[in-house]
């Protein structure tokens, strides 16, 4: 809550070198190609001034050494707050709002996809869905938090 909604980035950034500290200790994360954050909108991204799944995201590359990719998939659409929504809202809100921005930079590459937190995994779905749409990619999700009911 006081990464995303009072902007302290700096302890974004260190909660991800912490989710980084654990990661590193697993195999499966060692073979991590790219780090992609979930993206926002541009209009949410300007609302904001950040995004808290990029500040993640650059502390979990601290630690795996492993480079962050911010334009390799793009949002395409402004999409309303999924805080009040249920399962099947949340999969409605955000069905078609991602989009590939350069799909030959990750052809064949394990992608860890980073978010601040999982509510249902609607928008983690959706994302993965298009990402996996690339030839041989490999695909790893993490967020820093879920939610245990909505």
């Amino acid at each position: 809550h006081r990464i995303k909604y009072q902007g302290e980035k700096t302890l974004g950034i260190y909660m991800g070198e912490m989710m980084g500290n654990l990661l590193v200790q697993q195999y499966r994360y060692q073979r991590i190609d790219v780090i992609i954050p979930l993206p926002l909108n541009d209009r949410k991204l300007r609302q904001r001034g950040f995004n808290q799944a990029a500040l993640l995201a650059e502390g979990i590359a601290n630690k795996l050494e492993k480079p962050v990719q911010t334009s390799a998939v793009v949002r395409t659409q402004y999409t309303a707050t999924q805080t009040k929504k249920n399962r099947i809202q949340r999969w409605m809100n955000v069905e078609h709002v991602f989009d590939i921005g350069h799909e030959h930079q990750l052809e064949n590459k394990h992608v860890l996809l980073v978010d601040d937190v999982i509510t249902t995994g609607a928008t983690m779905e959706a994302m993965g869905a298009v990402l996996l749409k690339i030839p041989g990619l490999k695909l790893s999700l993490c967020s820093l938090a879920y939610a245990s009911r909505i």
